[in-house]
């Protein structure tokens, strides 16, 4: 069950990573909020490089998730460089590498306090994970309300997002023993994933009742 659960977080956040790639690029965006995306890749950096000449305290999948992870986020972060810039308010646009460079900076630091904090490497990245995840899921539903579109979005995203967030929390708060902490952050972030898929799910579903009504509409115009 562990292994499965693990495998699982692993194939749906790849999957999350490849749809947020693809649609990035095909819509002209990032379709993760940047302190997410910030905080997501320091953690991969770090525990990748600790899975693999670090301590190498974590199982095998999980060490391959990461590799897979940090890969696919280098080219979220990609599409944060290249379209970004007029997801910020206009009047920070033009500080645009200024504060990219800080957030980025920032969010390596806070990731670095954990995993220097905890001798034991795989606490440091079970605590740090889970309140990142918590703050994410925050994220994407602020994103959600504040930006004017839904280019970069997308269900799929939404739900592997949640799947991939859950498996975790059974796993590290439960099966491998009672942990209120990982418990406790685990539920904040599937009350704000479950949030997520639903606001997403509705907005598509009115999206494209809008185009089948566009469509009626053209056809019966030409009539």
């Amino acid at each position: 069950m562990n292994l499965f659960l693990v495998a699982l977080s692993g194939i749906c956040w790849t999957i999350v990573y490849i749809e947020l790639i693809r649609l990035g690029f095909r819509d002209k965006t990032c379709g993760m909020p940047v302190f997410a995306l910030a905080l997501n890749f320091a953690w991969e950096l770090i525990y990748s490089y600790d899975g693999l000449f670090g301590s190498r305290s974590f199982m095998a999948a999980q060490n391959a998730a990461d590799v897979a992870w940090v890969c696919c986020d280098a080219l979220i972060v990609a599409t944060w460089f290249a379209y970004g810039r007029h997801l910020l308010p206009q009047r920070a646009r033009s500080a645009f590498p200024f504060w990219s460079f800080m957030t980025f900076a920032s969010c390596l630091a806070m990731q670095l306090a954990f995993y220097l904090h905890f001798p034991n490497k795989v606490a440091a990245s079970q605590y740090s994970a889970f309140a990142q995840n918590a703050a994410m899921s925050i994220m994407f539903v602020i994103m959600f309300y504040t930006r004017d579109d839904l280019k970069g979005q997308s269900p799929v995203i939404a739900v592997c997002k949640c799947i991939g967030t859950l498996a975790p929390t059974i796993l590290g708060g439960f099966l491998e023993g009672f942990n209120v902490y990982i418990v406790l952050m685990g539920a904040v972030s599937f009350a704000f994933d479950i949030s997520y898929i639903v606001l997403v799910t509705h907005a598509f579903r009115r999206e494209r009742s809008k185009v089948q009504l566009t469509s009626k509409v053209a056809v019966n115009g030409t009539r």
